[in-house]
C-alpha cells in the first residue's frame, strides 16, 4: 500500500505510519513523503483556513503522485475560541474510490506569552521555541509536548486524529 504524506516533517510522517499500521495491521505500507503547497498562510489563523490547507495539500499530492493508494494532508493551525487562542490540526485522507475523510484534532490552549508573539506575526513553532527556550519544537513534541510535560505530543495527537480519519476506510458501516 502506497501512502503519500504531504510533509517532510518526521513527526507527521511517523504519525501517518503509526495510524496506518494500527488500522491496516496486515498490510505492508510504503510511506512516501512529498512537499506540496498548502495554498494558505504559513500559519493558518482560522479553523476554515487550516482545513482548507489540508485539503489543498491532498489535492496537490494527488496530482503530483496519482498512483498512490492514499494521500494524507496534515495542517496545523490556530483560531480564537471565546477570546482564547487555540492550536489544533486538520487531517484529510483521500483513498480508494475517491473517498475522502476529514478529522480535526483536539484543541490546545496557548499561554499568553505565546499568544503575544503570534500576534506580532511569529509562527507557533518559532513562538514556542522562544518561550520555552527550545529548538525545532515542530519536529519534536510541539506545543502539546511542551505544555503537557510530554504526556501528549504532536505526534501522539496527530496519530490519534489520523486513526479517526481512517475509520471510513476500515469500518463496515461505511461499506
Amino acid at each position: 500500500m502506497k501512502i503519500v504524506v504531504t510533509s517532510l516533517n518526521p513527526v507527521k510522517i511517523e504519525a501517518v505510519r503509526r495510524a496506518f499500521q494500527s488500522q491496516f495491521p496486515s498490510d505492508e505500507s510504503r510511506i512516501v513523503p512529498v512537499q506540496v503547497a498548502s495554498g494558505v498562510a504559513d500559519q493558518p489563523m482560522s479553523d476554515d483556513e487550516t482545513r482548507q490547507g489540508a485539503r489543498n495539500r491532498v489535492a496537490a499530492a494527488r496530482l503530483k503522485m496519482p498512483d498512490a493508494d492514499y494521500w494524507v494532508g496534515l495542517e496545523g493551525g490556530l483560531d480564537f475560541f471565546d477570546g482564547d487562542l487555540m492550536a489544533f490540526a486538520w487531517m484529510v485522507v483521500a483513498g480508494p474510490g475517491g473517498r475522502v475523510s476529514e478529522t480535526r484534532s483536539v484543541t490546545l490552549p496557548l499561554p499568553p506569552r505565546v499568544q503575544t508573539l503570534i500576534a506580532l506575526g511569529m509562527e507557533l513553532g518559532a513562538a514556542n521555541n522562544r518561550v520555552f527556550a527550545t529548538l525545532n519544537s515542530k519536529q519534536a513534541g510541539g506545543a502539546y509536548g511542551l505544555l503537557t510535560g510530554g504526556l501528549m505530543t504532536r505526534e501522539s495527537i496527530y496519530t490519534q486524529t489520523l486513526i479517526l480519519a481512517l475509520i471510513p476506510f476500515v469500518h463496515e458501516l461505511w461499506g
